[in-house]
């Protein structure tokens, strides 16, 4: 069995070296055949407006040209049965016309496949959504009269909206409450102080919750909050009362903090990998406490980390598992300190390892495999389908296998295209990814232009494409100008995917280039031009100047570039363009600048470009007052006279004479040397020397051929070097010195590698440089082996013990002798795989979900190398309930470092485990230990997997429910709770509670109210406790009789009557107010509203909803029900969001709890009003609210 496994893991790792990625490209080879790939399609959770048309997106390509079908809900959906819907052509997008239907009746999971004669694609279940921005539940909300100094939340408790609402609070001029340490708003919306002070007492903390889909804000009824000071009270009451104390209550004294929220000493949070992971904790006291935050385990991610509100929230964004474990935030004053610790767990939804299934195209009789790599926390399950069915239930392939994540396909045959699904879940989402198999057999073509021409600079990388496309896959080899022989060798480097490169390209690399593409079908040549450049380089450099003001000054940039290149020169001063100013003249090599003023002071940069490369060099302009005479600074000319004296063996002697300093002091001069011998044309830094001396006594070295110069240096730069002296040799003589870096290692379980930094040319003190390598088992008092080695700077020894440790020496030789005793390094035999397994393994149960796993170490002459740490395998055999079936979680946990115990977190409560454990080193595993089995107590249970209402009657309906999938132990009962729903709000009724036993998977409920919607809430218990609970609503049936008789109303004559009677005394009054219009007669409503002004309201500021101004860009007209300031003009804000600027002003509406709900209509021009006449109606804060909804 162990053997068989083997070989298929052996199949499947040589299958993958030669699995193939390649696509048809479609855009380049017409006619050619492809399978169905979706290239768009809308997201998973896909939430819409349900003002606007729902779009839901499928696109997809292939040859032919794939057609598109749709599902809903899990069945088919047919588009032209329903008139709403339409299907965009050459597309699967659907388009729903909300126009004549509810956006709600399109609330379904979706899936769209593209199909045609090849294969079948999918996409994933797009489950669309609308928006939801709920009213407020109706409440009454009591003042808060409260004693200064306490704590005090005000709670905001906004409508569930979907997506979730924004939060603030502001006051009713719609300005931001202030926060503080003192005073923060919590995630959850409501306001927390640490401590009242009497200017916290107002009347108008409101609560608004702004949806951003609908661009709707919620407004909660404002709260009153009144701060007494008891001591202030009873100091004014004693006056009347002959010092009697009518307020005993003491004040609030200082105090140590204690927690607001969390609760407790310690609490527990889940976050999802890749997701935002904020914890909070906001304290009380006196003085206002500090927060600190700390990670128990470890080191908060810095990059990702930050403090909000004050900080009392830690905010870690893209959170993975490294994430995990216990946070302390700290609340301190000068009274004292408290803790508060909360345990993180970090779970993951699926995400790719080596990124989603690639599409294959095989030729007939080729093999290779497609892998589902993912990983996920709980680990996710991975199950395949073909052309959008179940791999189990597709027709049989005998040259397909199904390994868990992998499917090997061995000797494909024509016709066998389709489409493979992978889909990867666990508890928290999935990932569906399409990956076609495409058999085709094609010869091969070369898809780079023909006589393409590459133009490269001289040194640098050349990379020379020839995409192809073929089936089999071509080979591709590459010939330049005569074909004599393929390019497979140094300079050149043949990619995979078939580009040449020539990684320092020279110019003996120009010329023609032939690339061949091969395969049992065919040939195909294409021809391709490389031309080396020269690279433009600056050889006279702009130099530091210093100048009088009214004096020019040159810059000079002279520049050598390729010729067939056209150079462009670019003049910059403090890296910006020159000033637009006459006084500055650019010519082909040089900068000129005649008149210098102070403003011309700075650092100028010539740039000369090319088509392909470019070169750069600056210089500063430093400018000085006018003198007589004036000064010139330059830099020196360089010094000249060089001569050598007081030559020995190991040192000489230099003298020279300075050159012009050219007023200013010469600081320094700088040695160089070339080596003839060993690099001739370099020459490098020997020595420098002060600026006041002109002679250096300079150290040689063995074996170099020196030449020596000289640069002096002033405040404006380097002179040019001087003339070189005469040439110097030094005699031969043995190093002076050993190799460094020594170090021994195994590559094979039994050889040694014995590896060193050789010396350099000028280190090598003579020729005939090479190695005397010596080694020796530590442990054994043996005599050294020796070996010589030249032109290398490793050795490989064969033959030794597995993992033995060895002594090493290297030392340096040449042919005037041996360098000096080399120092002992130390180093081992190379590493097999350990040959014992952990023993006296066990395990300690800590609770349903960890384990502790104890062991013996290993002996480290068991272990055979570096010892690395130890591995479980564990897996989950089955649940221990008697329903559910057998399981294989094979999961691997990894302890570096030498442990005799650790955890096995995340286990199933109420399932068997088994396990072994291994020790590993550098080369690999050991064998496992015995396997040993666990079974997990028993665990609270899952919610239950469905709860449907049925059969719903007047007073009465029934509840059918399926146990929990995660039983997690033995179900001893169910739990059911229902309320009712208030007067359709969102406020709920008494709750009820009902226990019901374990064998029932219905019940019905007797005695409701008619017409009413109930919540039910219904959850399983084990031994343990109550699991999770599933919720569900319904609605009792409407009584006919009661609906019957207020019907009836409507049609009885009385009422009739009546409402004629209140028709004809409506139409007298318009008479008569017609009459008197006609006779003059006018409203006084100007003078009503001067004598009734409103505060007009303003519109709120988009980045911190305060307000401004509002005006009117286009006409500056009033809004209607609002009123022009005495000077004529409505002030604006650029905005185009405004709810003003949709509808018609007056379709917002408050509602009876005051919350306010604005909705976009459409743009209308704001109208005028007949004549010209000013607007009479009152001033509307609707208008303001409409306002407000566009900053917030």
């Amino acid at each position: 069995m162990m053997e068989r496994r083997m070989d298929a893991a052996l199949l499947v790792l040589f299958l993958v070296h030669l699995a193939t990625t390649l696509e048809v490209p479609l855009d380049l080879l017409e006619g050619l055949p492809q399978p169905p790939t979706i290239t768009h399609q809308s997201p998973k959770d896909y939430i819409i407006d349900p003002r606007e048309n729902i779009v839901i997106h499928c696109e997809a390509k292939g040859k032919p040209h794939p057609s598109f079908s749709w599902t809903r809900n899990g069945t088919h959906f047919d588009i032209d049965e329903d008139p709403n819907v339409t299907m965009k052509p050459h597309t699967g997008t659907l388009v729903v016309d909300i126009s004549r239907a509810k956006a709600e009746h399109y609330e379904c999971v979706y899936q769209c496949t593209a199909r045609n004669k090849h294969g079948t694609a999918v996409s994933n279940n797009i489950v669309v959504q609308q928006s939801r921005s709920p009213l407020w539940s109706k409440e009454t909300i009591k003042p808060f009269v409260i004693q200064e100094g306490v704590s005090l939340v005000l709670p905001c408790r906004p409508p569930a909206g979907l997506p979730p609402p924004i939060i603030f609070w502001m006051d009713d001029n719609f300005q931001r409450l202030p926060q503080s340490r003192r005073v923060s708003q919590s995630l959850n919306g409501d306001l927390y102080f640490s401590s009242v002070l009497r200017e916290d007492s107002r009347n108008d903390y409101i609560c608004y919750a702004r949806f951003p889909y609908t661009q709707t804000i919620q407004q909660k009824q404002p709260i009153t909050v009144t701060v007494l000071n008891l001591d202030a009270i009873n100091d004014t009451m004693a006056a009347f009362y002959n010092d009697t104390d009518l307020f005993s209550e003491d004040p609030a004294d200082e105090r140590k903090p204690t927690f607001l929220i969390p609760s407790g000493p310690s609490s527990s949070k889940m976050v999802l990998r890749g997701q935002v992971l904020e914890m909070e904790c906001i304290a009380e006291g006196l003085p206002t406490p500090d927060i600190s935050w700390t990670k128990v385990s470890g080191d908060l991610p810095a990059k990702r980390t930050s403090f909000l509100h004050y900080q009392k929230t830690l905010q870690i964004v893209d959170a993975s598992e490294s994430d995990a474990g216990d946070y302390r935030c700290t609340s301190r004053n000068p009274l004292g300190s408290v803790h508060h610790t909360i345990h993180v767990t970090v779970k993951a939804a699926p995400y790719w390892i080596s990124g989603a299934p690639r599409n294959l195209v095989l030729a007939p009789g080729e093999s290779s495999v497609l892998t589902c790599r993912a990983s996920g926390t709980p680990k996710p399950s991975v199950s395949w389908s073909m052309n959008g069915v179940p791999i189990e239930n597709s027709p049989k392939d005998l040259s397909r296998k199904v390994e868990d994540d992998t499917i090997i396909f061995t000797d494909v045959q024509t016709g066998s295209s389709a489409v493979y699904q992978c889909n990867v879940s666990n508890d928290f989402g999935y990932l569906l990814s399409n990956a076609f198999v495409n058999v085709l057999s094609e010869p091969p073509r070369v898809l780079t232009q023909a006589n393409k021409v590459y133009q490269i600079i001289k040194n640098h990388q050349a990379l020379i494409d020839c995409a192809s496309f073929g089936s089999p896959i071509p080979k591709i080899t590459w010939f330049k100008d005569s074909r004599s022989s393929t390019l497979d060798g140094d300079p050149y480097i043949l990619h995979d995917n078939g580009t040449l490169e020539i990684h320092v390209a020279q110019a003996h690399n120009s010329g023609k280039y032939t690339c061949v593409a091969r395969n049992i079908l065919g040939i195909y040549e294409n021809h391709i031009y490389l031309e080396v450049k020269e690279p433009t380089r600056i050889l006279k450099q702009p130099e530091y100047k210093v100048v009088q003001m009214g004096r020019s000054v040159v810059f000079e940039c002279k520049v050598k570039h390729d010729p067939s290149l056209i150079p462009t020169m670019t003049w910059l001063k403090d890296d910006g363009e020159l000033p637009d100013d006459e006084r500055l003249i650019v010519d082909s090599d040089s900068l000129t600048i005649i008149d210098v003023t102070e403003s011309d002071a700075g650092v100028y940069t010539c740039i000369m470009n090319t088509t392909l490369d470019h070169d750069s060099a600056s210089a500063e302009l430093t400018v000085v007052e006018a003198t007589t005479p004036a000064v010139v600074y330059e830099r020196p000319d360089p010094p000249t006279d060089l001569e050598l004296t007081d030559h020995k063996k190991r040192s000489v002697q230099l003298t020279w004479i300075p050159g012009d300093e050219h007023n200013s002091p010469i600081q320094k001069f700088l040695i160089q040397y070339e080596d003839s011998l060993h690099h001739r044309g370099h020459w490098h830094n020997l020595t420098e020397v002060p600026g006041t001396r002109t002679t250096a006594h300079l150290k040689l070295s063995p074996y170099i051929h020196y030449t020596f110069r000289v640069l002096a240096l002033n405040a404006v730069d380097f002179s040019r070097p001087s003339f070189p002296s005469r040439m110097v040799k030094t005699e031969s003589a043995a190093p002076d010195e050993n190799p460094t870096g020594v170090q021994g290692f195994g590559t094979e379980h039994d050889n040694l590698v014995i590896s060193w930094k050789p010396l350099s040319g000028l280190q090598s003190n003579g020729p005939g440089l090479h190695y005397k390598v010596m080694w020796r088992q530590k442990v054994v008092d043996s005599d050294w082996t020796t070996v010589t080695v030249a032109n290398n700077s490793k050795f490989v020894v064969s033959g030794t013990p597995t993992f033995v440790p060895y002594e090493l020496k290297v030392q340096a030789v040449n042919d005037h002798g041996a360098g000096p005793e080399p120092a002992i390094a130390h180093g081992y035999s190379g590493e097999d795989l350990p040959v014992a397994a952990p023993e006296n393994v066990q395990a300690v149960l800590l609770n349903s979900t960890l384990a502790e796993v104890h062991w013996d170490p290993v002996p480290s002459k068991l272990i055979r190398g570096h010892l690395k740490g130890y591995k479980v395998y564990y897996w989950r055999e089955h649940s221990l309930h008697k329903h559910n079936p057998h399981l294989m979680e094979n999961q691997i946990l990894t302890f570096s470092g030498n442990h005799t115990h650790r955890m096995l977190p995340g286990l199933h409560p109420f399932s068997r485990y088994s396990f072994n454990v291994r020790v590993y080193n550098g080369k690999g595993e050991g064998p496992p230990s015995p396997t040993l089995r666990f079974d997990t107590p028993e665990g609270v249970p899952g919610a239950p997997t469905s709860l449907v209402v049925t059969n719903p009657n007047l007073d009465s309906l029934t509840l059918e429910w399926s146990p929990p999938h995660d039983r997690n132990g033995r179900i001893t009962g169910y739990t059911l709770k229902y309320q009712p729903v208030v007067n359709n709000s969102n406020e709920l009724g008494p709750v009820e509670e009902l226990a019901l036993p374990a064998n029932e998977t219905s019940v019905t409920l007797l005695n409701l109210k008619y017409s009413t919607r109930y919540k039910f809430y219904l959850n399983a218990k084990t031994v343990r406790g109550a699991g999770l609970a599933i919720s569900q609503e319904a609605v009792t049936i409407v009584d006919e009789a009661v609906a019957s008789r207020q019907v009836d109303i409507a049609t009885q004559g009385w009422f009739i009557g009546l409402m004629c009677a209140i028709a004809l005394l409506i139409l007298i009054l318009l008479i008569i107010c017609f009459i008197q219009r006609n006779k003059g007669g006018k409203y006084p409503v100007k003078e009503k509203e001067d004598a009734h002004t409103d505060p007009e309201f303003q519109p709120m500021k988009d980045d911190d909803c305060t307000f401004g101004e509002y005006s009117d860009n286009e006409d500056h007209k009033p809004l209607k029900g609002s009123r022009t300031p005495s000077n004529g003009t409505v002030k604006r804000d650029n905005s185009d969001d405004s709810l003003v600027d949709y509808g018609e002003g007056g379709d917002g509406q408050f509602n009876e709890d005051g919350s306010f709900i604005g909705q976009y209509s459409g743009k209308s021009a704001i109208r005028e009003t007949a004549e010209g006449h000013e607007s009479s109606e009152a001033p509307s804060p609707i208008n303001a609210m409409n306002s407000l909804n566009s900053f917030v």
